[in-house]
């Protein structure tokens, strides 16, 4: 069939180039598509391998992490359990002294009323009576912190020590309703 010759043939012919033409186009336009699909294929396995690469970049941070909230952890515990230890040391040395503190007072009210006999007995009168029993106390007094240096006393205690029971003052105590002290 040659396309040269007669009309009829021609629109044979035309349809003949039309169809490898649109052939060709097809072939190149699956081509074209193929090559579009081998690229995004290849795009995505390289966003695939950076997706990957960044996981496990943060799963090794989330590993360092762990490991030194961890180190972190035993430290404190570390702190803790030493804190503890040394808190029932003193909590165990304090009750010793404050068991001395009660002894002590004790002695003392009893050295008291000895001196209080004695100076009832020796006809002494009241003021030189107080005046001995303060300068008694107050020797007492020296000779206790002169022993023991970093005590936290209960103020009443330490009221008791200065003075005898009548002379006493009750502890200065603050009002929330009035803002007034109260003696």
């Amino acid at each position: 069939m040659d396309c040269s010759s007669g009309n009829s043939s021609g629109s044979l012919c035309e349809q003949i180039v039309v169809q490898n033409q649109s052939s060709g186009s097809e072939a190149e336009l699956k081509q074209l598509m193929d090559q579009r699909k081998r690229k995004r294929m290849q795009s995505n396995r390289e966003s695939a391998r950076r997706s990957r690469m960044r996981k496990q970049q943060h799963l090794d941070g989330l590993m360092v992490q762990v490991s030194q909230l961890r180190d972190n952890k035993n430290q404190m515990i570390s702190r803790i359990n030493l804190t503890t230890q040394l808190f029932l040391n003193i909590e165990a040395e304090n009750s010793v002294l404050r068991a001395q503190i009660l002894e002590l007072t004790h002695r003392l009210e009893s050295l008291n009323q000895i001196l209080s006999h004695i100076n009832n007995n020796n006809n002494i009168d009241d003021d030189e009576q107080q005046q001995q029993q303060q300068h008694n106390n107050n020797n007492f007094l020296q000779d206790f912190w002169d022993n023991f240096d970093d005590f936290d006393l209960n103020p009443l205690f330490i009221n008791s020590l200065f003075f005898t029971p009548q002379q006493q003052q009750p502890p200065i105590m603050a009002s929330a309703h009035h803002h007034l002290l109260h003696y």
